[in-house]
């Protein structure tokens, strides 16, 4: 008898053992990632219960917290709901966080570790603990130049918009049309939140999605950019005046296929120099020197100015590609590429970048948004450090490169950009996709010359314009125009 019971002894004591190991590897080792859980009610209870901090723009509110007469005590307001909804995200009872909601809950709920002292001081005092506040980089006057240009192209319109501090990588505009009201979203009507987020994700046109860090598109020619730094780099190309392959078509031996340009022109000539190449646009002569660059070479320059890569923190992203996995191209498909078309896809984000980094020296910045974490007495927890991501290419190929985009502005396809007193450089594109829908129009640019201040990517995915008038200068130009000159001040 006595060794039975020892055994059953023994497994209750090892079963004791297992439960009490259990329970300390919740409560200290899964803890925050179970607090951090969407739909995590006892969580949300708590937070409902006290003041969330605020996520700034300007100094002013473009989320906070306000008290209510329910049980709930306290409800989520964002002032300017869908012109910030995709950075702010949403704050929701029945539907968790998003945005920065989300990836900022810790300092926003007041959960963070670094405010144990004020949740202290709170306790001590019976005071509910309040959350501490985010400040974001947004140029409030860029950002609403940004909505403004893609409403007047129409309320069907699809579209983004993000402008970026060329010298610390700064976020500066970012805009999405559909957008949507997170407000929706916050109500303790929980009935009404179910009817919106059921609407909002069934919504063809996508509402919800960060369309300048999520979707992906073929860039079209504005992609000739990252074509032209490695024809430089590579030295396939030395100087801007230095004649290379035009003419109306590029034909490939034994291919029935040919490359042709835009409208079937000629660029000019069987033989153009690189910049008039650039100026015009000219399919044949970026297809002719992918095929000299190589895939290999073209994909590394991608990658260096952040191709493959999810650039920001914070928010939801999908990483730009060149290829899709590790197709093996051939030449019509490498000459495809050079242009922005085949396999190549962008979000205007990484876009955005290629511009910045061009207008930066080489340098491609990382991408941030938000500036500043406090405290909720404002004692700073975080400032946000410029960072460079990678130097795409040398400081002299890039003061090539630059002139060759200002000269694009002031006699080339991207004139609507033209700004009286400085100097703006661009490339514009317009990226063929199905056959049963129009083209994307894109528009990429930089402002400040040698001490670039802003720079812009637009992308018009779609539009009440004619299928014949979409062009990334006459749609995506005045926008990016617009918003160069709310940085600047103009």
């Amino acid at each position: 008898m006595n060794r039975p019971i020892r055994n059953i002894a023994i497994a209750c004591l090892v079963l004791f053992a297992a439960l009490l190991l259990n329970i300390n590897y919740v409560q200290f080792v899964e803890a925050d990632s179970l607090n951090a859980k969407n739909g995590n009610k006892r969580v949300i209870n708590e937070e409902f219960s006290r003041a969330r901090g605020a996520i700034l723009v300007d100094g002013k509110p473009v989320a906070e917290s306000v008290k209510t007469k329910d049980e709930y005590k306290y409800q989520r307001r964002y002032p300017d709901g869908g012109l910030y909804a995709p950075i702010t995200g949403y704050f929701s009872y029945v539907f968790g966080r998003g945005g920065l909601e989300q990836s900022e809950n810790d300092v926003l709920s007041g959960s963070d570790n670094r405010l144990f002292v004020n949740r202290v001081v709170d306790l001590v005092s019976n005071k509910q603990p309040k959350g501490g506040s985010v400040e974001l980089t947004i140029d409030p006057l860029a950002q609403k130049a940004a909505a403004e240009g893609l409403e007047r192209l129409g309320k069907n319109t699809k579209g983004a918009v993000v402008a970026l501090d060329p010298q610390t990588g700064a976020v500066l505009a970012m805009v999405n049309q559909p957008s949507y009201d997170p407000n929706r979203l916050a109500s303790h009507d929980f009935t009404a939140v179910q009817k919106s987020w059921n609407s909002l994700t069934k919504d063809e046109d996508q509402p919800m999605i960060n369309r300048t860090t999520q979707q992906a598109l073929p860039p079209g020619s504005t992609f000739k950019l990252v074509t032209a730094a490695a024809a430089l780099q590579d030295g396939v190309v030395d100087n801007i005046d230095d004649e290379i392959k035009a003419g109306s078509r590029l034909t490939f031996p034994g291919i029935q296929y040919s490359l042709p340009n835009e409208n079937g022109g000629n660029c000019g000539g069987d033989r153009i120099t690189f910049e008039q190449a650039l100026n015009v646009s000219c399919n044949v002569a970026f297809g002719a020197l992918a095929g000299k660059i190589g895939q290999e070479k073209l994909a590394e320059q991608a990658a260096k100015f952040g191709f493959g890569t999810d650039p920001i923190e914070g928010l939801a992203s999908n990483a730009s590609r060149f290829t899709v996995g590790d197709s093996k191209l051939e030449a019509p498909q490498l000459a495809q590429s050079g242009i922005g078309q085949y396999e190549v896809a962008a979000t205007p984000l990484q876009m955005a970048m290629v511009a910045a980094g061009i207008a930066n020296g080489g340098d491609v910045m990382k991408p941030y948004v938000v500036k500043t974490v406090r405290s909720p007495n404002l004692r700073v927890l975080e400032q946000a450090k410029p960072e460079r991501f990678s130097q795409a290419m040398s400081g002299s190929n890039a003061a090539k490169l630059r002139e060759m985009m200002v000269s694009t502005v002031t006699r080339g396809t991207a004139t609507s950009a033209q700004i009286p007193g400085e100097d703006v450089g661009a490339k514009t594109g317009t990226a063929q996709s199905t056959p049963d829908r129009p083209p994307y129009a894109w528009f990429v640019s930089f402002a400040g010359g040698d001490n670039p201040k802003v720079a812009v990517a637009v992308l018009v995915e779609s539009s009440d314009t004619a299928r014949d008038e979409i062009a990334g200068g006459r749609l995506a130009g005045p926008i990016a125009k617009s918003v160069m000159e709310a940085v600047l001040g103009k």
